[in-house]
């Protein structure tokens, strides 16, 4: 399956501002890419990327003042599957869970399982351990839990959001991976594009969080948003929590002026040609042209 995705960002600030932008795809993201997902910046302005220790590409750049628009748009080619199920999926000890996972057992910033781990035993001892339990926090979350954009909120914590009821995705991936790790399961927040591929047309566009848990010796993905298996995920970023992987961390104040992200399934018959010079537009056909001297090292 081929999926173009891509981003369209403008911010107004009075002063120059440093920024680490978590707007690439993943360094493990495999597969054919025609196009760049690299950051493009006007005006322009001088831009590095690296890789941080959960391998997430950080682009790093200094807005300046006044208007700044950011921009990317390429096509990926996925799998096309649905997220997997794994009923075998078995628990780990926690003495014989790997040293580069034991992190994810552990507190974090929006994460407070350790606020959570009475309610988690008291909703969940009875649960078989491993995929069942995993599936049945899920399952919880997703009922407990009524999304809304207006029940956002910057510092929320996931103790925050089982007593409020209410959040945007990554509260329900933050209440999900809370209540796992009370549970020893190792669990960490994952953010990427996730188009409406397969399902009724929910509206417009925009970034989606989810998690993933540490079962049966490797890394599954689950949606307590959704709660079922969905096509097209594209992976940008992984951490213990949002706090790891901000869209846009900024040294500075800055005002949003303009938001929007395409996550839309391609015709797969189309030449490497067709699909480039596709890119040369926005997906509602207005000019969209990356500047030649936009660079990023």
């Amino acid at each position: 399956m081929l999926i173009r995705i891509g981003f369209e960002i403008e911010l107004d600030s009075t002063a120059p501002v440093p920024m680490l932008l978590a707007l690439s795809t993943h360094s493990e993201t495999a597969g054919r890419m025609i196009g760049d997902d690299l950051v493009h910046v006007e005006p322009n302005v001088e831009t590095h990327r690296y890789k941080d220790r959960f391998g997430n590409w950080i682009t790093r750049l200094v807005a300046p003042s006044g208007r700044t628009r950011m921009f990317s748009d390429c096509v990926v080619e996925v799998d096309g599957l649905p997220d997997t199920d794994a009923p075998d999926a078995a628990q780990h000890a926690i003495q014989d869970l790997p040293d580069d996972v034991l992190q994810y057992l552990i507190p974090s910033r929006y994460c407070d399982s350790d606020n959570l781990t009475q309610e988690a035993w008291r909703l969940f001892a009875s649960t078989p351990e491993g995929w069942g339990r995993a599936k049945a926090i899920t399952a919880f979350v997703h009922q407990h839990v009524t999304f809304g954009y207006q029940f956002g909120r910057a510092t929320k914590t996931a103790s925050e959001v089982f007593r409020e009821k209410t959040g945007v995705c990554r509260d329900f991936a933050h209440l999900a991976i809370s209540l796992c790790r009370a549970m020893n399961i190792p669990a960490r927040y994952a953010s990427g594009y996730l188009g409406d591929i397969g399902v009724p047309y929910s509206g417009p566009g925009d970034f989606c969080a989810w998690f993933e848990v540490f079962l049966g010796g490797k890394w599954h993905t689950l949606d307590a948003r959704y709660n079922v298996p969905r096509i097209g995920r594209v992976l940008m970023v992984r951490g213990a929590d949002a706090s790891d992987v901000a869209m846009i961390t900024s040294f500075g104040g800055y005002q949003l002026r303009y938001f929007r992200v395409w996550t839309d399934e391609v015709d797969p018959t189309l030449s490497d040609t067709e699909l480039t010079k596709m890119l040369t537009v926005r997906p509602d056909g207005e000019p969209l042209i990356f500047p030649s001297s936009a660079r990023a090292a």
